[in-house]
């Protein structure tokens, strides 16, 4: 059986076949749909700008990346050719390390996930995926804040602190909300390691990133119209509902019953 290639091989690959530079949530889509990777992980996009950010920050002019803009990359060779020059940062820009942080404040977020794509029960799988093709997470055990849509219009507004994100859901399911919402969206603060546990609350935050973090969810969760762009803060955590398996199990489970019932 051939060796996994590392991810920087990989990335290198996916950067040496694009005519422009790509950000890195880029990078990792393509190297998940060419299956240059099998394992990528629960957080492929974290690894993916990790792994480049690291090999600028300790290799300097060895390292075979350049950063271009924020969060997006190049080859070296490429952008010495004269290739990217058009997005290139200055030198005293470029020497900054400008690192975008996966876990400022907001460490995951889900939006308008279907109520109808989770089993429901007092720890429900909430399933999420940063991309296609990476490791399901399961968000039931975390801590923020949740919102309740009936149709595109917030209903209810929610925290989940002293019990998780899933059990505040679940009794949404069987309280006086039971059938006014069918989708909902959600802020969590745990961080999210690669092999898709979930870390523990810190202890303090940086009042300074307090401010964008919460400017962030507004945007997010309101979608003003005036607004030009997505809440910043949050560019690097979203994460995509996967269906409880569970459900389709079941619903094929109905079907065959009552299939075998008619006969």
């Amino acid at each position: 059986m051939a060796k996994e290639p590392t991810w920087k091989t990989a990335i290198k690959k996916v950067l040496a076949t694009s005519p422009t530079p790509l950000h890195y949530k880029e990078i990792t889509e393509q190297v998940i749909s060419e299956g240059l990777r099998k394992n990528v992980g629960a957080t492929p996009s974290a690894t993916v700008n990790a792994q480049i950010t690291r090999s600028i920050k300790y290799n300097g002019a060895k390292s075979p990346f350049v950063r271009v803009g924020k969060g997006t990359f190049t080859l070296r060779d490429r952008s010495d050719a004269g290739t990217v020059v058009h997005k290139k940062l200055t030198p005293e820009k470029e020497e900054s390390e400008e690192v975008e942080e996966q876990y400022e404040i907001v460490s995951s977020f889900g939006m308008f996930w279907k109520k109808s794509g989770v089993g429901w029960s007092c720890s429900p799988k909430l399933l999420g995926m940063q991309q296609i093709g990476a490791k399901p997470v399961d968000f039931c055990n975390q801590l923020g804040i949740y919102l309740l849509y009936d149709g595109r219009e917030v209903i209810y507004a929610g925290r989940t602190t002293d019990s998780s994100l899933g059990t505040r859901l679940y009794y949404h399911t069987v309280d006086r909300m039971s059938a006014r919402w069918d989708r909902f969206s959600w802020f969590g603060l745990l961080p999210v390691s690669d092999d898709g546990s979930l870390g523990e609350l810190p202890e303090s935050y940086d009042a300074a990133k307090l401010i964008p973090a919460l400017e962030s969810i507004l945007i997010e969760a309101l979608e003003p119209r005036q607004n030009r762009k997505r809440g910043d803060d949050l560019a690097a955590v979203e994460y995509l509902q996967k269906v409880d398996p569970e459900i389709e199990k079941n619903r094929r489970r109905e079907i065959l019953d009552e299939l075998a019932n008619k006969l």
